[in-house]
């Protein structure tokens, strides 16, 4: 080999050393089929058709106040907090936070829907879906709850 490159042996270690050069780096750069398969691969997150029960309200109070809860509340901090713009959520009896979400992407935003229903326990039903303890629910139905007794305060 020596003989046809006419380099000697500068020339076959600067070709082993771009072999080797080449070779590593094709270990660590995706493939172009590999690009494409993950580009086409579906990432949306699996969830669970399901029925949960809570209070629609804001969510400030009841992660800064311990003593709120699910049927004891000041609606007059509740209607001051959604006027200032606080996200809603749904507060269930154990005290699990669920944020509304709509079922298409981009997302839609819920707090038309929700407001009718602040300050009330309500019952809904839709997809569940769960990241990190974080709750969120993609809502098909809800009703008021009215036989739920609520300890309001300030009403």
């Amino acid at each position: 080999m020596e003989e046809y490159l006419g380099h000697g042996l500068v020339t076959k270690c600067g070709f082993i050393l771009c072999l080797f050069v080449w070779c590593a780096l094709s270990s660590i750069l995706p493939h172009p089929q590999t690009v494409i398969g993950t580009a086409k691969a579906d990432t949306r997150a699996e969830g669970s058709k399901t029925t949960i029960e809570g209070l629609v309200r804001d969510i400030a109070c009841p992660v800064q106040n311990l003593e709120a809860t699910a049927t004891r509340l000041s609606m007059k901090c509740l209607l001051a907090c959604a006027r200032k713009g606080s996200p809603l959520i749904i507060l269930t009896k154990d005290g699990e936070l669920y944020l509304p979400i709509s079922d298409k992407m981009p997302d839609e935003d819920q707090r038309p829907r929700l407001m009718p229903f602040l300050g009330k326990y309500i019952r809904a039903s839709g997809t569940v879906y769960e990241r990190k303890g974080t709750h969120a629910i993609a809502i098909n139905e809800i009703v008021e709850l009215k036989n739920v007794p609520l300890n309001i305060e300030d009403q």
